[in-house]
């Protein structure tokens, strides 16, 4: 859940910064996004494990 609530911040942090005019603070939404895809992944490939060694 973690990977979901960085990529949301990362997509707020993206939108406000177009808005705003603001290069560096759509830079670090777009980092955080992808950090948030790494995370999610991450996650999904532990619970993946899980599965296989719990059958």
């Amino acid at each position: 859940m973690k990977g979901k609530a960085e990529q949301a911040k990362g997509k707020v942090e993206e939108t406000a910064g177009r808005a705003a005019g603001n290069e560096r603070l759509t830079a670090k939404g777009k980092a955080d996004q992808a950090k948030g895809d790494a995370r999610a992944a991450k996650e999904k490939a532990k619970d993946a494990a899980k599965d296989v060694f719990k059958h």
